[in-house]
């Protein structure tokens, strides 16, 4: 039976990579010459540090690191920005976490969307991933269609296509 796998990871590699051509541009930008901007990337813990002079200035910083994840092939709904910046002492700082890896909620999500769509495909949750089977690779396509669109919060990926 053909299945494929839905997945939600993040390259390490490829958001290190934007991580450094964002630190280029900002070291190279008019408006951040002399202003202490650091960005620093948690790889045991998949979170992003950035501190900046104010919070205008994080929020450029911010806006930088989103346009160059997305050129770089990163989904910006990678980052989880719930918690705010906060000041401490002279900088500001926002932790932001990465997500790596379908939460179980989320996973539930899929399902639900899944089951809801009403093609014949069976969905199950296996660990981080949702695996979906079906008879004909037509309704798995119809599956990953499905998925594109529903705007579930998640980036995710579609591996392991077996036929």
């Amino acid at each position: 039976m053909p299945s494929f796998d839905i997945a939600s990871k993040v390259d390490i590699q490829v958001l290190d990579n934007a991580i450094n051509v964002t630190n280029k541009e900002v070291t190279n930008r008019f408006d951040f010459k002399g202003a202490h901007v650091l960005i620093e990337l948690n790889k045991k813990e998949f979170s992003l540090t950035i501190e900046a002079d104010s919070d205008m200035k994080l929020k450029q910083v911010i806006d930088v690191l989103i346009s160059r994840s997305i050129k770089q092939g990163l989904d910006p709904q990678a980052y989880d920005f719930s918690k705010e910046g906060h000041q401490s002492g002279k900088v500001f700082k926002q932790v932001i976490s990465i997500r790596n890896g379908l939460a179980q909620e989320d996973a539930k999500k899929i399902v639900k969307l899944i089951k809801d769509s009403g093609l014949k495909v069976q969905a199950a949750i296996m660990d981080d991933i949702v695996r979906v089977t079906a008879k004909k690779i037509d309704d798995l396509q119809e599956v990953i269609a499905a998925t594109k669109t529903g705007n579930l919060g998640v980036p995710l990926q579609f591996i392991n296509m077996k036929s």
